[in-house]
């Protein structure tokens, strides 16, 4: 037998899962009532797995050159345990942390930023409607009640991010990053904020133009088709919400993001910045291949900073940190009701991608979000990666005038509120 195919035999006994693979010669090996069965079209892919390479066999298998019978849950608990190590773990050199620096630069300017959101979020609007809440909410879900569904768990999240806000009627409410505008309609409507949402995408802006019309907001909400650095200061805002989007804005250009904001939130005001963040201290990307795919086909661009990190950035800037809360857990949950819902109907949408991308961009479009939400999910339960959401003030520098004595903002350093 060829030798790695008998690295890959002695793998296969230490599995969860019972799993069978299919030689490029043809042969099988590994159980014979098998959960999982992976078919492999060259040995090169073939070593991947060997090797724990699982980013590279994630491209392998979006290229068609490894085929899956099984379900995705199943396959990510046969990656987890083909993994060498820690795929958040570091080895990085000092000089590996300059050129990433200087990648960071070089992939952020105003140009980039935008194609790099489109080649994402502008895939297919009826694409990302099969999978997600009706309310096209594409971040990470809070289940106040363990109970709740995916929609009724957005629906927290929105609300739950209102409520850390404060958001009272009259407030002139920024969202950077509005995606299809979920949370600038619940502020809207349930708070009675005057709202403004940015994109980067012009699909996610003609769908928020849509829905201003049809909701009858033209006159307190407003939808802007433009990058965050483009905002004008000259009327700052009573609060500003930032959810899912810094992931986005790359390691190097953290201190022009807070400071943006900063000078965008009026004195007093406060700003949520919700996002995924790295698992390591020294890592922004996860190891074993998987960081590497998700560059090549989900998010260009796309960077990781520990929580740490961002906090430290946050303060330089002259914000104030006064809440921080992990929602890790809560958004593997999110992307597991995600990856069921695409499961469900793969071939809806499989038909979707072939009418705007084509037969050939299809497939390795809609494998490549397989992977990627079944992954992502994965590597939330086992702590990879999290999320974070931080509350932050911009102090106004007044002693007096709150119940507190220097609270300096509107911040009530009781968190109760939020709850009550």
């Amino acid at each position: 037998m060829n030798p790695i195919a008998r690295k890959v035999e002695a793998l296969l006994q230490g599995l969860p899962v019972p799993v069978a693979v299919e030689l490029p010669a043809g042969q099988r090996i590994g159980a014979h009532s098998a959960t999982v069965t992976l078919s492999f079209g060259n040995w090169s892919s073939l070593s991947s797995m060997a090797a724990g390479q699982i980013g590279r066999m994630g491209e392998a298998f979006v290229e068609g050159k490894i085929g899956l019978r099984g379900s995705m849950r199943d396959l990510m608990s046969v990656a987890a345990s083909l993994l060498p190590g820690h795929p958040a773990a570091s080895e990085m050199q000092w000089w590996g942390h300059l050129l990433r620096r200087a990648k960071s630069l070089a992939a952020h300017s105003l140009e980039r930023d935008a194609a790099q959101v489109r080649h994402h979020y502008d895939v297919s609007d009826d694409f990302y409607a099969l999978w997600l809440d009706p309310r096209r909410v594409y971040s990470c879900a809070y289940y106040r009640d363990t109970a709740m569904s995916l929609a009724q768990a957005q629906e927290a999240k929105l609300d739950h991010v209102c409520r850390k806000l404060m958001l009272r009627p009259g407030d002139h409410f920024l969202d950077i990053g509005a995606g299809w505008g979920g949370l600038m309609f619940w502020a809207a409507e349930h708070y009675g904020v005057d709202a403004t949402g940015i994109t980067l995408s012009q699909n996610q802006h003609a769908h928020m133009q849509r829905e201003i019309e049809a909701r009858g907001l033209q006159r307190r909400v407003r939808a802007l088709l433009c990058d965050y650095r483009e905002l004008e200061e000259t009327r700052p805002f009573d609060r500003i919400s930032s959810i899912g989007m810094f992931e986005h804005v790359g390691k190097a250009n953290m201190p022009a993001y807070f400071g943006k904001i900063w000078r965008l939130l009026r004195p007093g005001g406060l700003v949520l910045n919700h996002g995924i963040t790295a698992g390591s201290t020294d890592n922004d990307q996860l190891g074993a291949g998987m960081g590497d795919f998700i560059e090549k086909y989900i998010f260009p661009g796309g960077e990781l900073l520990h929580v740490s990190r961002v906090l430290r950035e946050m303060a330089r800037s002259g914000l104030e940190m006064v809440d921080t809360e992990s929602l890790r857990p809560h958004y593997g949950r999110t992307l597991w009701a995600w990856s069921d819902a695409l499961e469900s109907q793969l071939d809806a949408a499989r038909e979707v991608l072939r009418a705007t991308s084509g037969n050939k961009n299809a497939e390795r479009i809609l494998r490549a979000y397989r992977l990627y939400l079944a992954g992502s999910a994965m590597c939330f339960e086992h702590g990879w990666i999290a999320l974070h959401q931080m509350l932050a003030t911009r102090p106004d520098g007044q002693l007096e005038g709150t119940a507190l004595r220097g609270a300096q903002s509107d911040y009530p350093f009781q968190r109760d509120y939020i709850y009550r």
